[in-house]
């Protein structure tokens, strides 16, 4: 396998096919890889990043406990006043 962009490898497709295992094991570490095909760029493979990979209600609910409350009918009178009352959410 060769470097290219820093973060980033370049492999051609019989390397792809040889090196399975060991391709899927670094992208499951975060490496992302660029496959040729005769010398040519033709795909990108890359980690799955966000919630496809997952996250614990117990993170969720944490990274939220501080964010003020919506009062959701004084939004939507405030986006009345603003834009007029041709078309009134309430």
């Amino acid at each position: 396998m060769r470097s290219t962009i820093e973060g980033s490898r370049t492999i051609s497709q019989r390397e792809l096919r040889n090196q399975s295992a060991a391709i899927m094991d670094s992208l499951q570490a975060g490496q992302c890889f660029t496959v040729t095909r005769d010398g040519h760029p033709v795909g990108e493979l890359l980690p799955l990043r966000g919630p496809k990979q997952g996250v614990r209600s117990s993170d969720l609910l944490n990274a939220f406990a501080n964010v003020p409350h919506l009062d959701y009918h004084q939004l939507l009178s405030d986006l009345d006043s603003f834009f007029g009352d041709d078309d009134a959410l309430i």
